[in-house]
């Protein structure tokens, strides 16, 4: 039976319309390394964001740490320029997604490959409220090795008492969220296409399930529930 949904962010709960991984192209091409948006995209989606760079980096042939830093560093600021100027948004449905499942006795998670930092202010601009729409949240910087490591999951199922990863679904708009949920042992890991990742692209980590709006969640919970009872 599941007991906790772990929701990725940026392009699954929150729509911040690509801010991020546009500013992660405009950081990389300022040093003169010419990026598309859809190749941050394809290769940086739902990573820790130190680790999205040195992936774009290296489809460029280049492996500096150095480099990599730099440009991270030069993202954070740019973002946080951004964001104070980018109106934030939730997902069509997250809130009530949110509060049915809570209702429901289902733990509500929200994980992401950003820093505390980025998430809460996110989280404080869209109005979320920890233990009124959510139960617990874990960022990249809250665990030493990030998606697809399931140290994340891992770490919201000890603060929540869950030991048993059949009892969590993961969901995720990036192959690498999906990933995730599979490498955690979660009983569900289901992709989303409102965000970073194509139905082609989600389909290559074999998903349980692709869905296109979250509301299509509580079907597929209450279904997957009622076949254990």
């Amino acid at each position: 039976m599941i007991k906790m949904v772990v929701f990725d962010m940026a392009g699954t709960t929150v729509d911040e319309n690509n801010v991020v991984y546009k500013t992660l192209m405009l950081a990389i091409n300022e040093k003169g390394i010419n990026v598309a948006l859809d190749e941050v995209l394809a290769e940086g989606a739902g990573k820790e964001k130190l680790q999205a760079i040195r992936s774009v980096l290296a489809i460029k042939q280049i492996e500096d740490e150095t480099l990599a830093k730099e440009i991270f560093e030069r993202f954070l600021t740019m973002l946080d320029d951004a964001y104070a100027e980018q109106d934030i948004f939730e997902q069509p449905n997250a809130t009530n997604v949110f509060n049915a499942l809570r209702e429901s006795g289902i733990a509500v998670v929200l994980n992401t490959g950003y820093n505390r930092q980025t998430a809460e202010a996110l989280i404080t601009k869209i109005g979320w409220q920890l233990d009124v729409n959510f139960d617990c949240l874990i960022t990249a910087s809250d665990v030493e090795l990030n998606r697809p490591n399931p140290d994340m999951i891992l770490l919201a199922m000890s603060q929540l008492g869950i030991t048993d990863g059949s009892e969590v679904a993961k969901v995720g708009d990036s192959a690498i969220d999906i990933e995730e949920g599979q490498n955690a042992g979660c009983g569900l890991s289901i992709g989303i296409t409102t965000g970073a990742h194509t139905p082609e692209q989600l389909r290559q980590a074999n998903p349980d399930y692709i869905i296109g709006d979250l509301i299509e969640l509580l079907g597929i919970l209450e279904n997957a529930n009622k076949a254990l009872v």
